[in-house]
This record gives structure tokens, sequence and C-alpha cells, in this order.
């Protein structure tokens, strides 16, 4: 099994990086793969969401859970946390993958998240991520969140986000796992 490149999108002062093509029944597994994405606003969140077929309302239902673990530059201030407030019930917002990353000039954040089986026309769509920030405040957060898209359609497009302001720069490709 290996990674089969797909696609990518990359920030250039965009609103949104979306992918609506290439997602199909080929792969059971498909990661996303976040590179160096800068926010132009200060304390953002990247965010994701998908749509099925040739939708563009990036409102699905999703049920999610989100934790993080810390450690400020200055080698003070640790801790692992769950973060109910990034938690999602049945919402159909888009979802947190990380939050509060710098705007600095070497603020980023880069990380993979993975859809499961998003052509399955049986059961909801599960996910995983893992996140690694530098965060407004000169801390690194490995983040996670995980958890399903409640729909049994196959899921076609997936579009990311910051919650606040634009992606200035950064890359996200697109994985089939084979």
């Amino acid at each position: 099994m290996g990674l089969i490149y797909i696609s990518s999108v990359t920030a250039s002062g965009s609103s949104t990086l979306s992918f609506t093509s290439g997602i199909d029944a080929t792969y059971n597994e498909y990661q996303f793969h976040v590179v160096n994405m800068h926010p132009a606003t200060n304390s953002s969140s990247i965010t994701f969401q998908v749509d099925t077929g040739t939708n563009t309302n990036y409102n699905q239902t999703i049920t999610s859970t989100f934790f993080r673990a810390k450690n400020h530059e200055s080698g003070g201030s640790t801790e692992v946390v769950i973060v109910a407030g990034e938690d999602q019930a049945e919402g159909n917002a888009y979802s947190v993958l990380c939050n509060e990353v710098g705007n600095g000039s070497d603020e980023s954040v880069s990380g993979v998240l993975t859809l499961y089986d998003p052509s399955n026309a049986t059961f909801v769509k599960h996910f995983s991520s893992r996140m690694n920030e530098y965060h407004e405040s000169d801390i690194t957060m490995d983040t996670q969140a995980a958890g399903y898209i409640n729909t049994a359609t196959a899921l076609t497009r997936v579009s990311f986000k910051f919650d606040n302001g634009n992606m200035e720069t950064g890359s996200i490709h697109m994985y089939g796992v084979g």
C-alpha cells in the first residue's frame, strides 16, 4: 500500500481551497496533506466541510471531537485537553482541524486529514486528522480531530478554509491510499 498523488491546490490570498473532482470509488481512503498553510488573520482555525454529487453547499451533518496537546516555546504551560467548544454534535458547520494559528511570518499549520471510504453508499463517512501548528502565542500545538459525516450518500467534494480571513500561502495535496 502507498500514497497515490491525485491533485493539489495552492493558496494565494484564497478564501477557500476545494477539491471538486478525484474523490470516487477508486480508493477506500483519501488523505489531504496541508502544508505550511499561513493565515492572513491572527488566531485563525483551519476547517473543512464536504459535499455530495455536484452540490457546493458544503453543509453535510458532522459529529466530531477535538483535542490538543501544547507546549510553549519557553518550555512552560504544557497541557493535553479536550476542547469541547470545537466539537460538533450533528452540526453542519465547517469542522475545526486546528485552532488559533498565528499569522506571524514564521507561523503556519501542517498536517493530514483522512477520509475513510467516502464513496460507500451504505454507511456514514468517518474522518480523522492530525495537525501541528505554530499557535499565535508562540506555542506548538498537536491537534487531533475525528468524527463522522452523517450521510450514506457518496462524498465527492472537500473544502478547506480558515474561520476568519484568507489563506495567504500554503498548499493542500490529495492522495488516494492504494
